[in-house]
């Protein structure tokens, strides 16, 4: 580990322009403590060499998108932007990382981030993080490469603790799958090798399912029949993680907290768990709440201060402002609103916010070739994971898929993962309401509408892990059902904006375009029921 941090130190630094051998020592040192603790953290998950490579490849995945577009950007992206000329894919992160620089170099305290004076960081904690950084590793010159760095290594921690408490709660196939998705999905990748908050808030709710999961539940011996770890560490990086979601955003500690409570009570362990964990949950929601509710209200825009009053308000306006903007900046949208009735107006919203980014227009759309790899893959990758989520209900209902238990340890987790059920139909729950308030938040915004999604990915990819496992196990055919209505979606939507952008073939009026899409859905879809129901009838008799 330490020849490969000293080297790849010295790469990293080479590309950063300021004082070789200064940048040589900081990026270095950093390098070490990484590979350090990404080796120690695999070895502490106990899945020896498969895991150790799933671990390698999200950590260098991530920094090599992060080192690519810092490069590329500058020299073949749009020359009109500012974010882009300085080598960053998200505005975001741009000023952030600037301020993070300026608050470094000064003489002012780093607890000064969380002042409100800075106007790149809503909650503080990343700026802060970004700024004491630079102060103790780069004090000589800025060296944005350090938080990507950083946030690649921050993305890749997150594997194990997922792949821990997925084998815990749902089994080892599972916990694979679910791991390579957390691994392999685009936008995770382009937001983990940015300075932006989203990889810290995906690890930091991977360390709190796992300290939840060990802490908290009454559970079975793990699946290779060791038994579970003790109650204090895991409790104690529950309680870390959560203040650190806190720092980073409130919401998503809040919303962390709603998921462990309805956990806890569809779980069959519910009636064991004592007071405790429960006043913790309590106390660590309302700070949370009180924490968002203020900063959303940090410029006084609400008149209320009832947090829940503040909450609301702002989720009205924001939707309110999405609509807006969706129907300013896309003029055939606008002319959609002008012949929908107002209360489908909303609906329509939500609906183009969930198909965000949008896979045909990604494909047909005219753009520079390295803004054209970038909008594919994370369309691409959106509209592969979207069939396993879009299932997730009917997996969690499907009863009996699982293969008979070949010993007692086996018999018992398998019982767990059936009464688990009601949890997973939970979890799909709550992935998908974060699905419907990032696209409400985001609108259709390509950019902003999947990166709020994102947030909250390890949950979706825990819930898409458990749906691949299901189809494999089960063939079960509404999974290629689904598919086809995705596929067909995207085929016509390809035709019509290459009919609008380059005039191939004869462009059907959007209305129209979207009967033919609902039409064949609807044959698709009833006529898959129709067939089940005649299976079930002749099987019946």
């Amino acid at each position: 580990m330490l020849p490969t941090a000293l080297v790849s130190g010295a790469v990293l630094s080479w590309f950063q322009g300021a004082d070789w051998l200064s940048g040589w020592l900081g990026f270095s040192v950093l390098f070490f403590l990484t590979l350090m603790a990404l080796a120690s953290s695999t070895k502490w998950a106990g899945r020896g060499r498969t895991l150790a490579w799933i671990v390698a490849f999200t950590f260098f995945l991530r920094l090599a998108s992060g080192l690519a577009t810092y490069q590329l950007l500058p020299l073949y992206g749009h020359q009109d932007s500012r974010d882009g000329l300085a080598g960053y894919t998200y505005t975001d992160a741009h000023k952030r990382d600037e301020q993070a620089w300026k608050l470094a170099s000064s003489d002012n305290s780093i607890l000064d981030a969380f002042s409100g004076d800075y106007s790149s960081d809503q909650y503080g904690g990343l700026l802060a993080f970004g700024a004491l950084v630079y102060r103790y590793l780069s004090p000589d010159a800025h060296r944005p490469l350090m938080l990507v760095l950083l946030a690649a290594f921050v993305a890749a921690l997150g594997v194990p603790f997922l792949w821990r408490a997925a084998n815990q709660v749902f089994g080892k196939k599972v916990a694979w799958a679910s791991a390579w998705i957390f691994a392999l999905y685009p936008e995770s990748v382009l937001l983990g090798g940015s300075a932006m908050r989203e990889p810290y808030l995906m690890t930091l709710t991977a360390i709190a399912f796992w300290g939840f999961v060990f802490g908290v539940q009454e559970l079975a011996p793990e699946s290779d029949g060791k038994p579970s770890d003790s109650k204090v560490a895991p409790r104690i990086a529950l309680g870390l993680s959560l203040l650190g979601m806190l720092l980073l955003s409130p919401a998503v500690a809040v919303f962390t907290l709603i998921l462990f409570a309805g956990w806890m009570f569809f779980s069959r362990e519910r009636a064991s768990i004592s007071w405790k964990p429960i006043i913790i949950f309590a106390l660590v929601f309302l700070v949370g709440l009180f924490a968002l509710s203020s900063s959303l209200n940090r410029k006084g825009v609400f008149d209320t201060t009832s947090p829940m009053s503040v909450l609301n308000d702002w989720i009205q306006l924001s939707v309110k402002w999405n609509v807006y903007q969706i129907e300013r900046e896309s003029g055939w949208v606008q002319k959609l609103f002008d012949e929908m009735p107002e209360g489908v107006r909303l609906p329509f919203v939500a609906v183009y916010g969930i198909l965000q980014p949008v896979l045909p227009a990604a494909l047909v759309v005219p753009t520079l070739p390295i803004w054209k790899i970038i909008y594919v893959s994370r369309a691409l990758g959106w509209f592969a994971l979207l069939p396993l989520l879009i299932l997730s209900f009917v997996t969690g209902s499907t009863v009996g898929w699982e293969k008979p238990a070949l010993s007692r340890v086996e018999a018992k987790r398998a019982d767990v993962r059936r009464e688990s059920r009601s949890i997973f139909i939970w979890l799909s729950l709550l992935v998908w309401t974060w699905i419907l308030l990032a696209a409400l938040r985001g609108g259709g915004d390509q950019w902003d509408n999947p990166r709020y999604r994102t947030i909250m990915f390890m949950w979706q990819a825990l819930v898409a892990g458990y749906v691949w496992v299901w189809w494999r196990e089960t063939r079960n055919a509404w999974f290629v059902r689904v598919v086809a209505c995705e596929v067909i979606f995207i085929l016509i939507f390809t035709q019509w904006y290459a009919s609008r952008y380059f005039y191939v073939g004869g462009q059907l009026p959007f209305a129209v375009m979207i009967a033919l899409i609902v039409g064949l859905w609807g044959a698709i879809l009833g006529g898959g029921w129709w067939l089940e129901k005649k299976r079930a009838s002749e099987t019946s008799r």
